[in-house]
C-alpha cells in the first residue's frame, strides 16, 4: 500500500494508454483527490513500469485489472504486481470463492514481499454499464440488485476487503453486509455532468450520503477545461 491512506474518498479514473497524459493529469488533479485509478488500457500500453512511474508521484493508485481467470493463474498475476506499491486491486467477484481465495493469498503473499501493508482486494459485482436487459442477454435470471447482493456476499464470505458496486447497490449491500465492506463506487456524475455509458449513476454526495467509501470518477475530471478545478469542485461539494 502507499505510505498514506487517500486524504478523501474521490478516485480519478485516468482513462488513457497514453503515460505522458496520465501523468499530466495525476499531477493536476492529485492536490483535489484521495488516489488515481488505472485501468487495463493503461496497464496494457504501460506495464509495470507504467503504474510505477504514477506511484512516483506521491499519490495512492488504485490499479484497476479485474482479475478473473483460474486461482492459481490469479494467484500469480497478484503476486506479479508485487513491485507496483499500488492500495487497491480489483478482482472479478463471478470468478468464485477458489479464485477469491488465491486473490486473498497472494495480496498477503505481497505484504510479506515488500513489508508493507497489503493491498485491498475489492471484488468487482457487475459492470455499471449494464442494466437488467444486458444481464438478462448474458443468462442471469435475478434482477440488477439480486444478483449485485449474491456476489458482495460471495466476496464477504471470501475475505475480500470489499465490493465494487453502482450508486443504487449501497444501501442495499450495507442491509445485508454490514459496514464491513469497503464500497468501491463508479457511476458518479456531479451536477450536470454527462450520463455517457454508465447506466447506473447517481451525485457524489448521494453516493457518500448512502454510505459508500470510495467514488470513482473520470469524465468529469478528466474532461473538462480545467480539471483541477473540476476536482476541486466535486471535492467542495462533498
Amino acid at each position: 500500500m502507499n505510505e498514506t491512506a487517500p486524504k478523501n474518498p474521490i478516485i480519478c479514473a485516468l482513462d488513457t494508454y497514453k503515460i505522458q497524459r496520465a501523468t499530466d493529469l495525476a499531477r493536476e488533479v492529485m492536490p483535489h483527490v484521495g488516489a488515481i485509478k488505472l485501468g487495463l488500457e493503461f496497464f496494457t500500453a504501460n506495464g509495470a513500469a507504467g503504474v510505477r512511474q504514477i506511484t512516483q508521484l506521491g499519490i495512492p493508485v488504485f490499479l484497476d485489472l479485474k482479475f478473473h481467470d483460474i486461482p492459481n493463474t490469479v494467484r500469480k498475476a497478484i503476486a506479479a504486481t508485487a513491485s507496483m506499491n499500488m492500495f487497491m486491486m480489483t478482482v472479478h467477484t463471478s470468478g468464485g470463492r477458489g479464485m477469491l481465495h488465491a486473490a486473498m493469498d497472494a495480496a498477503d503473499e505481497i505484504s510479506q514481499l515488500t513489508g508493507k501493508e497489503r493491498p485491498l482486494v475489492i471484488g468487482v459485482t457487475l459492470l455499471t454499464s449494464l442494466d437488467q436487459d444486458d444481464i438478462s442477454l448474458i443468462g442471469f435470471q435475478d434482477t440488477v440488485q439480486d444478483q449485485v447482493l449474491r456476489l458482495a456476499d460471495l466476496a464477504q464470505s471470501a475475505g475480500l476487503d470489499g465490493v465494487v458496486c453502482s450508486p443504487f447497490e449501497i444501501a442495499p449491500i450495507r442491509k445485508a453486509c454490514g459496514h464491513d465492506l469497503q464500497l468501491v463506487v463508479p457511476g458518479i456524475r456531479p451536477e450536470g455532468a454527462a450520463q455517457g455509458d454508465q447506466k447506473r449513476i447517481l451525485t457524489p454526495k448521494e453516493a457518500l450520503a448512502r454510505g459508500a467509501d470510495y467514488l470513482v470518477v473520470g469524465r468529469p475530471i478528466t474532461d473538462a477545461p480545467d480539471r483541477g478545478a473540476a476536482a476541486k469542485a466535486i471535492a467542495q461539494s462533498l
